[in-house]
């Protein structure tokens, strides 16, 4: 459930292949990735990931290539409009949030201000 005047955040053929893989890597169905925002890193508020089996009623959910992706309202907010992404590159390989609504962001790319 998400506010209908914010943008849709989508989520990539690339990283839901990855998060596909991932999830049959630990035999477990009911996994889902959810993205969130925290205060902190070098920028402000930093990004983060984890595999979580369980849906809470306010939470968005975004489904591409039979996963789901999971956003609670408060990181909505920050996260309208972007896109979770998966890259692999010489820096490794790692999900990554493109985010209109970022003013800044830190090298690494973990961290952002508004």
């Amino acid at each position: 459930m998400n506010d209908l005047s914010l943008p849709q955040l989508s989520f990539s053929l690339s990283a839901a292949s990855k998060v596909k893989r991932l999830i049959e890597e630990e035999d477990n169905q009911d996994l889902k990735l959810r993205v969130f925002v925290t205060g902190g890193g070098c920028s402000g508020f930093e990004y983060g990931f984890t595999f979580d089996e369980d849906v809470e009623e306010d939470d968005t959910s975004i489904e591409e290539a039979g996963v789901v992706l999971l956003v609670d309202p408060l990181s909505y907010q920050y996260l309208a409009g972007a896109e979770i992404d998966y890259m692999e590159d010489l820096q490794g390989s790692r999900f990554v949030v493109n985010n209109p609504n970022a003013s800044t962001t830190c090298g690494c790319g973990n961290s952002f201000s508004i």
